[in-house]
């Protein structure tokens, strides 16, 4: 198995253009982000050389409008995904659903948007994320029980802000499960009190990071075992409230692209592929 490592465009703050530069810059495999709405990095990303994972967020944005109901948020997946495949995505990475729906309500949601993946010919992770029907572990579990197709990329950093602990190192089975259902993986380090560390480099945070990297290569194993030949990881430290700063001055607590680079080149010296 080969592992690829992708550039966010969220995580660095970057638009396409600015990605491509840097997965040029750090040897990078490919790029992740949204479609982009103006014309000049539509441009850009038509003509690109290299792998892009679209990131589609339903409902209005990361966090999704109240009270929406699951045909609103599947029309909102259904259309973003049209506009995509014009630039031919490898895979589409969505933060898709609502956390505030019944069970009955995501299990319905996500057997509705299962299908697309056939009719659009694209493959479809659904992202484990705060605000969505996959924030929690177990509610997570109780979804992929009853959706046997059903395939994750996997933040577990927010299953750990969820339930204040590195939860993944008490659910053996859950843990297998999730790994036998993973597409993709956003190496970002979640820790007991946020879904981001200040820096992973610094020394009081590397239990949490000896944590996620267990589960990741986990998930390595597991799909190596099922013949998938390669796995992508898209390190994904990012801004907006994740990144700490200083009260009053703002200044952030580390740089988010010498995080992000710290990752990928990270996950090379530690993800085995036997």
């Amino acid at each position: 198995m080969t592992i690829q490592t992708f550039v966010s465009c969220w995580g660095n703050e970057v638009d396409i253009t600015g990605a491509l530069a840097l997965a040029e810059s750090w040897q990078a495999d490919g790029i992740e982000g949204a479609v982009p709405a103006d014309e000049a990095n539509q441009d850009t990303l038509r003509h690109r050389d290299v792998p892009w994972i679209t990131e589609i967020a339903t409902g209005g944005g990361y966090v999704p409008r109240p009270h929406l109901i699951p045909q609103q948020h599947l029309d909102d997946l259904c259309r973003t995904i049209e506009a995509a495949l014009p630039f031919k995505p490898i895979m589409i990475n969505t933060l898709a659903g609502s956390d505030a729906w019944s069970f009955s309500d995501k299990v319905k949601f996500f057997a509705d948007a299962l299908p697309l993946e056939r009719e659009f010919g694209i493959p479809i992770a659904f992202e484990t994320h705060r605000s969505r029907p996959t924030f929690h572990p177990w509610g997570t579990r109780d979804l992929l029980m009853e959706l046997p197709e059903l395939r994750l990329t996997c933040d577990f950093s927010h299953w750990c802000a969820v339930t204040e602990r590195l939860v993944m190192d008490e659910e053996a089975e859950l843990l297998d499960l999730v790994a036998c259902r993973a597409r993709h993986i956003h190496a970002r380090v979640g820790y007991d009190q946020g879904p981001q560390v200040p820096d992973p480099r610094a020394p009081e945070y590397a239990d949490a990071v000896a944590a996620h990297v267990r589960w990741w290569q986990h998930m390595v194993k597991a799909q190596a075992a099922l013949g998938r030949t390669s796995f992508t990881f898209t390190p994904e430290f990012g801004p907006d409230g994740y990144l700490q700063s200083e009260p009053f001055t703002r200044k952030p607590a580390a740089n988010l692209r010498e995080v992000n680079h710290w990752m990928l080149r990270h996950l090379r010296d530690v993800i085995t592929t036997d």
